[in-house]
């Protein structure tokens, strides 16, 4: 998976009360069949302030790969099989940033857990910071060289970075958010209490304060807690020295 260059941001708004139902059907079914045609599944996540919403992630090797491998599954056995009780779980699955990587996620030796396996939990954010499109490169570059390492020191190791993949949707069937430019980073924190600490810190940092007056509005933050078989699950116990490149 780190070799993948196309990543999708997935946000689902469910049914009142459905998320734990889709949870349990998704890490059951639809994993390994997703990875089996060369997808990459890094994260799935439990949104902290919004008890209706899923997230997760899903990575290819390229946009054709993508278009490939979304067929290959949307037309195959296992959706067929599962799509009436999944789709009955959603009022939209529509809310999907295409991302390419300025920093890959550093997987190597997570795991995925198996079903009924206990792991550290940890606790996820996802910063989606809108850039003006002609912006995003330097943007990109300026939050890893001043914006990464002060983050890191306030307690927030980060585990990737994208930016707006500016391809076509190369599978139309599934609709994408377009014409939004976008800058994203994860990171990683021990509990609920770390996570407020680092951003009430980042908020009176003059390095982090000065980068966000670059954006084209205020960024907004994910908070979000991995389900059980989420190979990003327990991702701060893995990182290196705060603010280290991976």
């Amino acid at each position: 998976m780190s070799a993948h260059a196309v990543f999708e941001l997935r946000q689902y708004t469910l049914r009142p009360g459905q998320r734990e139902r889709l949870v349990e059907l998704f890490e059951r079914e639809f994993i390994e069949p997703q990875e089996a045609l060369g997808m990459g599944l890094p994260g799935q996540f439990r949104d902290l302030d919004d008890p209706d919403r899923f997230v997760w992630l899903r990575s290819f090797p390229d946009m054709p790969a993508r278009a490939a491998a979304l067929a290959a599954f949307y037309d195959g056995p296992v959706w067929r099989g599962h799509r009436e009780a999944a789709n009955a779980t959603m009022l939209d699955s529509d809310d999907v940033l295409l991302l390419r990587p300025t920093q890959p996620f550093a997987l190597e030796g997570m795991t995925r857990p198996g079903l009924g396996e206990r792991a550290p939990a940890g606790l996820l954010s996802a910063t989606v910071c809108p850039v003006p499109p002609s912006d995003a490169a330097p943007l990109a570059r300026s939050f890893d060289m001043q914006v990464r390492p002060v983050l890191g020191r306030l307690g927030a190791p980060v585990l990737g970075q994208f930016v707006t993949e500016p391809a076509r949707n190369t599978f139309p069937r599934l609709p994408v958010r377009e014409g939004e430019s976008v800058f994203v980073w994860f990171a990683a924190f021990a509990d609920a209490r770390a996570q407020a600490r680092h951003r009430a810190a980042a908020a009176a940092d003059p390095i982090v304060d000065a980068w966000v007056h670059r954006l084209e509005a205020l960024p907004e933050t994910l908070r979000l807690a991995p389900t059980p078989r989420s190979l990003l699950r327990g991702a701060s116990s893995l990182m290196t020295t705060p603010g280290e490149h991976a």
